[in-house]
């Protein structure tokens, strides 16, 4: 959070406070760029360069206030200024307008719910019980939040869907908490015989089925909606199972018991794969989003990334074959972990 060389060694050497650094700056940073996003800020500079008074009343906002505002995103890099006039970087024109196909403001609306839940993490640590993400969520949240994890999804579909190993001549996979369906649809538009069933809970379902129409693949794809953790996935039923991003809703109890009930429900032959985030290791600023990312999901869930040896052990305990994990860097780091059923 240094701003020039000389705050820069004032914080390697101790003699600055960084903890206000890292707190008040790096917490009003966050809500600039949100409260950018919720008043539509963006979408509003889209068009071309435009001042101070010009965007807020496309915004609804106040002029004076709006004006405040304006310097902070040119100097993180979101806007350009020339004179009076405001324009978008390449950087916002990509993530924050909302017509450009690689758009995540549906996500940032998402975090104002779950900032609410991290100004709790003092609970969490006091309690060692988590608050439980999907407890209470509005319909306004719940769309947003379908929205803002198929959002996440851009760019990376085809590179999980190239990743997942499916058996040849495949023709029935589970996607267990898939709720928008992306990665059932570019697996089923990657393996022509293949359908999908994608497995949610019935509010996921109910706000992510919109976003599933959208893909135009009603006829090999469709939702159900359930518990995967009560719910019984019956013998031999399925040539390909995933769940990705989703294990970390669940306790390591919970994913062995779930693994044993894909294990029943594959085919011989078939594969169950296991997509988690990183799990945090060793020390250092490399690990800081995965440290962080295994915090917040232990927090707003059950119980944090997973390893792909922890995944694989699971496997092995169904009586699965475990195959070499896959790291795949440029989809935030995603690992998968298959699982293969004997013949």
């Amino acid at each position: 959070m240094a701003s020039n060389p000389l705050e820069w060694l004032l914080i390697k050497s101790n003699l600055i406070a960084r903890p206000v650094l890292d707190t008040q700056v790096g917490g009003t940073y966050v809500q600039v760029i949100m409260a950018a996003v919720k008043v539509g800020l963006f979408d509003a500079v889209a068009a071309g360069p435009a001042t101070a008074e010009k965007i807020a009343a496309d915004c609804g906002t106040h002029p004076a206030s709006t004006a405040k505002l304006l310097p902070s995103l040119v100097a993180s890099g979101y806007l350009r200024a020339s004179g009076d006039q405001y324009e978008l970087t390449k950087l916002s024109r990509k993530w924050l307008v909302t017509t450009s196909p690689h758009a995540v403001n549906d996500k940032l609306l998402l975090q104002f719910y779950e900032l609410g839940l991290m100004q709790r993490a003092d609970e969490y640590l006091r309690s060692g019980k988590p608050l439980d993400f999907h407890t209470g969520m509005t319909d306004d949240v719940w769309d947003s939040y379908q929205r803002g994890m198929k959002a996440l999804t851009h760019g990376q579909t085809g590179m999980v869907a190239k990743a997942v190993p499916v058996p040849e001549g495949a023709t029935d996979l589970l996607d267990i908490g898939g709720s928008h369906g992306a990665y059932s649809v570019a697996l089923c538009r990657r393996h022509p015989s293949l359908r999908a069933v994608v497995l949610d809970l019935p509010d996921a379902v109910r706000h992510a089925a919109p976003l599933l129409a959208e893909d135009g693949m009603g006829d090999r794809v469709r939702h159900q909606a359930g518990n995967a953790l009560t719910d019984d996935f019956g013998e031999e039923c399925y040539d390909a199972v995933i769940i990705i991003g989703v294990a970390h809703h669940f306790s390591d109890a919970q994913n062995r018991e779930l693994t044993a009930k894909v294990a029943r429900a594959l085919r011989p032959g078939g594969v169950y794969t296991i997509a988690e985030f990183p799990a945090s290791k060793g020390q250092g600023k490399a690990q800081q989003l995965a440290a962080l990312r295994d915090f917040y999901f232990a927090l707003a869930s059950e119980s944090g990334t997973w390893s792909p040896s922890r995944m694989a052990a699971w496997q092995r305990a169904a009586g699965l074959k475990p195959a070499k994990p896959v790291r795949l860097a440029a989809s935030g780091g995603l690992n998968l972990q298959s699982g293969i059923k004997s013949r």
